[in-house]
């Protein structure tokens, strides 16, 4: 009996997590992009090794990922990386990493090896190809073309496939580099503006309906979801749950689940 219990205990949390992704764009793919906060060299490695924590979560949970623009630190790290994520429900259990990521550690670019804190921004949207909901005016459009950075070969450094485009109007911006051609590269960043408008326009009718007045909260480096400290002890908790633990090696690794799952209760 205690047997089969474990085991009907274990496909009801399973289950349960898929009651809470019931929203609109839940069972999208979707984009993840990471950028360094203040800090220079020690967040720009803090966002590479966010980087990698998403690569490796991705990889458990069987999705494919694709990098389809990067900017290399000057040091180490990167300044900002945006990966395509396509998997069962990758939208819905990602959408709850969107936030500001807080890491204290003894730095190991510093000479006196001190301890340093550092920031990294972690945003998601879902893949949305075509929607009545945004209108995009070709004319706001600013498109940009340059060459791919990447290890070279018959291809890549060669042809300015590489598309930035940026929404004049609001001054979104979206880039894609990975493609082949830049039309494959201009529909990838077409689709992450699209998201990125549908974003903006929903919070800003949810802050019309909620009364709020003033512009939209800004994604500064004040307000973090989650801390990793790595020195004096060590510890990852998430603040809006509550969800801690001491294993900060495994939850770098990827196994994040725990939090993800804490944050789509909380929501509920």
């Amino acid at each position: 009996m205690q047997e089969e219990y474990e085991k009907l205990e274990a496909q009801w949390q399973q289950l349960e997590t898929q009651l809470y992704l019931s929203g609109e764009f839940d069972t999208n793919n979707c984009y993840l992009t990471i950028s360094s906060g203040a800090g220079g060299t020690e967040a720009q490695d803090w966002a590479a090794m966010l980087m990698r924590m998403y690569l490796r979560y991705c990889e458990r949970q069987g999705w494919q990922t694709t990098v389809l623009e990067k900017t290399d630190g000057q040091e180490a790290g990167v300044k900002s990386v945006t990966i395509y994520v396509t998997g069962e429900m990758a939208y819905g259990l990602l959408r709850c990493e969107r936030g500001t990521h807080r890491l204290v550690r003894l730095s190991p670019f510093n000479a006196k090896n001190l301890r340093q804190t550092s920031f990294a921004l972690v945003e998601v949207l879902p893949e949305i190809e075509e929607t009545s909901e945004v209108k995009i005016d070709q004319k706001d459009l600013r498109i940009d073309t340059y060459r791919s950075s990447g290890a070279g070969g018959q291809h890549v450094n060669k042809t300015d496939s590489a598309v930035r485009i940026t929404h004049m109007p609001t001054g979104l911006v979206a880039a894609c580099q990975n493609e082949r051609s830049q039309q494959q590269n201009r529909r990838q960043a077409m689709n992450i503006i699209t998201a990125k408008l549908l974003e903006k326009q929903r919070e800003e009718d949810a802050e019309k309906k909620e009364g709020m007045k003033g512009a939209t909260k800004s994604a500064d480096f004040g307000q973090q979801i989650r801390s990793y400290v790595l020195h004096p002890y060590q510890m990852v908790k998430d603040l809006r749950t509550d969800e801690e633990t001491s294993n900060t090696e495994a939850v770098l690794d990827g196994d994040i689940q725990s939090f993800i799952d804490a944050e789509l209760k909380r929501r509920a």
